[in-house]
């Protein structure tokens, strides 16, 4: 079992980062349904990166640089130009499966680089890796996850604790309020709409650097749609999503975990289990009626100050 949920944690923390920059993103009143295709860029531009340099903190930003890049794209069409939310992001994300498909053309198949695979071996927490269970389940993981834990937890204190966060929250709540008292709707757009995608872009870097350490088309596999399902989930707080995360990524290791107990059951059933819990994620969502479990309201809805 704590083999189990330490593996989960692994295949959740992919993730927990595209959830986090969705949910940033979110929080600014934009709807970036580009995930998967801003994953796919950081995947592939930290896996060239780290071949061409061998240097892991230069794959590392290659891969944010991916995704910030995707996701400014993405801020120039929504917030400049008022383009569609959901096209444009329908549209990053078809642009971000044809950019790795062709720049990672010439990798199939190649594995990572040994000097950037070292750097993200397992590394174990003095004292707290020898508590029963939690030790070697959350804390004997490679530095990877540590930052997912970090970043989780200032994202927190950053929404409820800082004055920034909080105008954050009233843009996306109503940006013609925001605008009136003084708040730069733009600029806190632009910023954390960037900055969401960076996250996206790391996470598909851990895809293709950490979990699957060998080139391969799609290597996000779909989950940068289940990220935007989770946001829903977690009820836009960054706590809620990190439990939400390290749960599908469970439930993506399931089928292997059930097989080497001898467990046979169709692999294609099991690989539909983290999809379907998806849409009942959706479906339940419908339910919510609390205002401190819903989105934004002024999510997804193009603001121009001279409609105020």
């Amino acid at each position: 079992m704590t083999a189990f949920l330490a593996a989960a944690i692994i295949a959740g923390t992919p993730l927990l980062f595209a959830t986090l920059g969705e949910l940033i993103t979110e929080k600014a009143g934009n709807l970036n349904l580009g995930v998967e295709g801003m994953m796919l860029m950081g995947a592939v531009m930290g896996f060239a990166v780290g071949l061409w340099t061998g240097n892991p903190l230069l794959a590392i930003l290659g891969a944010i640089g991916a995704g910030a890049a995707g996701s400014a794209i993405y801020a120039i069409l929504t917030v400049t130009l008022r383009a569609n939310q959901v096209v444009t992001g329908l549209t990053l994300t078809i642009f971000g499966s044809g950019f790795a498909s062709f720049v990672g053309k010439s990798f199939m198949g190649v594995p990572a680089p040994a000097s950037v695979k070292s750097v993200f071996a397992t590394l174990e927490i003095p004292l707290l890796s020898k508590i029963p269970v939690i030790g070697p389940t959350f804390f004997q993981q490679d530095i990877f996850i540590y930052v997912g834990y970090l970043i989780t937890i200032l994202a927190s204190l950053y929404l409820w604790r800082t004055k920034k966060g909080l105008n954050l929250k009233a843009v996306g709540e109503n940006a013609a309020a925001a605008d009136a008292s003084g708040i730069n709707v733009n600029l806190y757009k632009y910023v954390h709409i960037i900055l969401g995608g960076a996250l996206c872009g790391l996470g598909g870097a851990y895809m293709s650097l950490v979990t699957i350490p060998v080139w391969q088309e799609n290597v996000v596999a779909g989950r940068g749609w289940i990220a935007v399902a989770l946001v829903i989930f977690a009820s836009w707080k960054p706590s809620k999503a990190l439990l939400g995360a390290f749960l599908f990524g469970g439930l993506n290791i399931l089928g292997f975990r059930l097989q080497s107990m001898g467990i046979h059951i169709s692999q294609y059933i099991v690989d539909m289990v983290p999809y379907a819990a998806t849409i009942l994620i959706v479906i339940i969502s419908t339910r919510k009626n609390k205002k401190e479990d819903m989105g934004p309201a002024d999510l997804s809805v193009p603001y121009f100050r001279e409609d105020r």
